[in-house]
C-alpha cells in the first residue's frame, strides 16, 4: 500500500531551508504540501526498516528482508526519528483542515514518544512468551501471499537472515544483562520451551515450510522441486540452529539471571517506565493509584449486576455459581469444532444488525480460524488478526481450541463481537478504507481506543437484543469483570508490589476463570505492563462520550451517527477522541 502524495512536496525538501517558518513562508495549501511530503517520507522508511510490517500490508518490495535491531541500526534509527521530528515541528498548523492538523500532531507526538522512551532501553528486554522474534518469524508467514517463484525466492532470502537476526537479538539480551534490564526469571523458561519446539521439529514439520505444502498454479513442477529443496535446506541447516542456539541461550545463560521480582517496579527507574507505561497504553494521564481504585470500584459495580443474573438462576452466591460452572455441561464444548462454530454464529448473526448501529460498515472480509498449535499453549482465548489493505487477505479472528473440554463457553458471544464485529474487524478495516487518512493512521493503534472500543462493542450485542442465554449474558459480564479485575491486579503487580500470590488469587476470587487461564494471565501481566489497562479505560471513556452526547443532543442523538463519528478518523488517542467528539456535539450530531 502507498500513499501517493504530490511530486511538488517531496522537490520542495529540497529547497526550504531547515526550520523555515511556513506560516510566514507558505499559504495553507504549500504547508500542506509540505506536510503530506514528510509523512510519505516518513512512512516509506517505516516500511523500509520495518520490512516485516511491509510484508504484513501487502507491500511486497522489501519481501527478501528482515529488520536489524542491531545497536548500530538503533542509534540510526533515533537519528532518523529526531531529524523526522524536528521536521515536523517546523509546519505550522495554522488554518490547517482538521484531519491536516491531526496529520501533524499525531505523527509528532508519535515521534516524541519514541524520543523520550529510549532512555529506557526496552530494545534490550526483546523477548518473553508473547512477543519476540522466536514467535515473530512463524507468524509472518501466515501473512505472507505465496502466488509466484519469486514470493518463493523473498522467502528464501529471508529465512537466510534468520540466524543473523537471532545474533542481533541475544547482543541486545546481553547488553541488557549488564545493564540490569532483565524480565522475571519465571517468564523465561516458557520462552526456551517455546524455541526449543520449534528447533527440535525437522525442517519440513515446522509452521515455516508451510508454504511448501501447497504450492500456486503459477509455480511449476521444476521450480516447485528447486524451491522446496533450497527453503528446506536453508531451515535445516541455518534456521532451527539458530533456533537451538537462542534455545540454549535463554536456558543457560539469560533465564538464570532473570530478575526475582515480577513487578516493573524493580527495574532501573521502575516507577517512571511504569508510569510512562500507563500515559502511553490509556492515553489519559490517570495514575496507577487512581485506576487501583477506579478497577475496585467497577469489579464490585459488575458483581452486583451478576448477582441479578445468579438469583434468577437458583442461586445466591457468586463463588457457588462459578464453582457449579466447572461441572455443568450446557457451559463446556464438546468439541474443538464446537468452539469455532460459536464464534462463526455469532459473528454471522452480529453482521445482520450492523445496519442499525453503523452508517458507514467495511468491505473488507472475515474469517475464524484456530490458534496453531505451536502455540495455543501460551495464547490467549481469541485474538483478531487485520487483514491485508489490498483485500487479499481477509481478517482474521484466531479462536484457541486447547484443551477445549476444560473451557467454558460463557464468553464465546462477547469474545465473538470483540474480536469480531463490532470490534476489531469492524474498527480496523473501516480504518484502513478511509482513503482520506495517510497509512501511518489508517495503521494506528492507540490500545485504549482500539481494545477500548472492543470492549465498548460487547455491550452493543445486549442493545439488539442478543444473549438470549442467561449463562451467556453472565459471560459478557465475567468479560466485562476481567478488564476491571486488570486494573487492579496490574497496577498491584507493577505499583504497589503485590506478589504472583496475591494476584493469583484476587483472580480466583472475583472470576469464573479456570486456573489454566489465571495463571496465564497473571504472567502477561507481569510481561506486558499497563497493556491491560487500555481496555476497561478505554470503553469508559467512548461510554462516557457517548453518555454526555445523547444528553446534550436529545432527540438529535443517532447511535450510527456517533459510531461513525467515533470512527472515521481511524484510532486516536482518547483526549483527540474527546475534542472531536465534543466538536461533533456542537455541530449538531452532524459531521462536517
Amino acid at each position: 500500500m502507498n500513499h501517493r502524495y504530490p511530486r511538488v512536496a517531496l522537490l520542495s525538501l529540497l529547497f526550504i531551508a531547515p526550520g523555515l517558518a511556513w506560516a510566514d513562508a507558505a499559504t495553507v495549501e504549500q504547508r500542506v504540501e509540505r506536510l503530506h511530503g514528510l509523512l510519505s517520507q516518513q512512512w516509506e522508511y517505516t516500511l523500509r526498516t520495518q520490512p516485516e510490517l511491509a510484508s504484513i500490508l501487502g507491500d511486497k518490495r522489501y519481501n527478501d528482508r528482515l529488520r536489524s535491531v542491531s545497536a548500530a541500526a538503533i542509534q540510526s534509527d533515533l537519528r532518523q526519528t529526531r531529524h523526522f521530528l524536528k521536521q515536523f515541528e517546523a509546519i505550522d498548523t495554522q488554518d490547517f483542515p482538521e484531519q491536516e492538523r491531526l496529520n501533524r500532531d499525531l505523527m509528532a507526538h508519535s515521534l516524541r514518544q519514541q524520543l523520550e522512551g529510549a532512555r529506557f532501553k526496552d530494545w534490550e528486554m526483546p523477548v518473553d512468551q508473547f512477543d519476540g522474534l522466536h514467535i515473530d518469524l512463524p507468524l509472518l508467514v501466515a501473512s505472507l501471499p505465496f502466488t509466484d517463484v519469486k514470493d518463493y525466492e523473498d522467502y528464501a532470502s529471508r529465512l537466510g537472515q534468520v540466524p543473523r537476526l537471532f545474533k542481533e537479538t541475544m547482543a541486545q539480551m546481553r547488553q541488557g544483562m549488564k545493564d540490569g534490564l532483565m524480565p522475571p526469571k519465571r517468564l523465561l523458561t516458557e520462552v526456551d520451551q517455546q524455541a526449543e519446539g520449534i528447533a527440535a521439529q525437522k525442517p519440513e514439520e515446522t509452521s515455516l515450510a508451510q508454504p511448501l505444502q501447497h504450492f500456486p498454479a503459477a509455480v511449476g513442477e521444476q521450480d516447485r522441486q528447486r524451491l522446496r529443496a533450497r527453503i528446506l535446506a536453508i531451515l535445516g541447516k541455518q534456521v532451527l540452529p539458530a533456533y537451538r542456539e537462542f534455545a540454549r541461550f535463554v536456558r543457560e545463560e539469560y533465564a538464570p539471571k532473570g530478575r526475582d521480582s515480577i513487578g516493573l517496579w524493580a527495574l532501573p527507574d521502575g516507577d517512571a517506565r511504569y508510569a510512562r507505561a500507563v500515559r502511553i497504553q490509556t492515553t489519559t494521564d490517570k495514575t496507577p493509584e487512581e485506576i487501583h481504585r477506579l478497577g475496585l470500584s467497577e469489579v464490585a459495580r459488575i458483581e452486583a449486576e451478576q448477582m441479578e443474573i445468579v438469583k434468577k438462576l437458583g442461586y445466591d452466591d457468586l463463588k457457588r455459581f462459578n464453582e457449579s460452572l466447572k461441572h455443568n455441561p450446557q457451559v463446556h464444548p464438546v468439541s474443538a469444532e464446537q468452539i469455532l462454530d460459536q464464534f462463526r454464529r455469532y459473528i454471522g448473526q452480529m453482521q445482520d444488525q450492523l445496519p442499525k448501529l453503523f452508517g458507514r460498515l467495511p468491505q473488507a472480509k472475515l474469517v475464524v480460524v484456530p490458534v496453531e498449535a505451536f502455540r495455543e499453549k501460551q495464547a490467549p482465548a481469541a485474538a483478531y488478526s487485520v487483514g491485508s489493505p489490498d483485500g487479499s487477505r481477509p481478517g482474521q479472528v484466531f479462536v484457541n481450541t486447547y484443551d477445549y473440554a476444560q473451557q467454558l463457553t460463557i464468553t464465546n458471544e462477547s469474545t465473538a463481537y470483540h474480536e469480531g464485529v463490532p470490534g476489531h474487524h469492524l474498527q480496523r478495516s473501516i480504518a484502513e478504507e478511509l482513503p482520506q487518512l495517510p497509512p501511518f493512521r489508517q495503521q494506528a493503534n492507540y490500545t485504549a481506543f482500539v481494545e477500548g472500543w472492543a470492549v465498548y462493542t460487547e455491550h452493543l450485542g445486549k442493545e439488539v437484543g442478543y444473549y438470549q442465554n442467561p449463562y451467556n449474558d453472565y459471560g459478557r459480564l465475567e468479560d466485562e469483570k476481567w478488564r476491571a479485575i486488570r486494573l487492579v491486579v496490574d497496577t498491584g503487580i507493577h505499583s504497589q508490589r503485590w506478589p504472583r500470590e496475591q494476584v493469583v488469587q484476587y483472580m480466583r476470587d472475583h472470576s469464573s476463570a479456570n486456573e489454566d487461564s489465571i495463571q496465564a494471565e497473571t504472567d502477561r501481566y507481569i510481561a506486558l505492563p499497563a497493556q491491560a489497562l487500555a481496555y476497561k479505560v478505554g470503553q469508559l471513556s467512548i461510554l462516557h462520550l457517548r453518555e454526555k452526547a445523547r444528553q446534550a443532543l436529545g432527540d438529535k442523538f443517532d447511535i450510527r451517527a456517533y459510531h461513525d463519528i467515533v470512527l472515521s478518523a481511524g484510532a486516536l488517542p482518547l483526549h483527540v477522541l474527546q475534542q472531536r467528539v465534543e466538536e461533533w456535539v456542537q455541530n449538531g450530531g452532524v459531521s462536517r
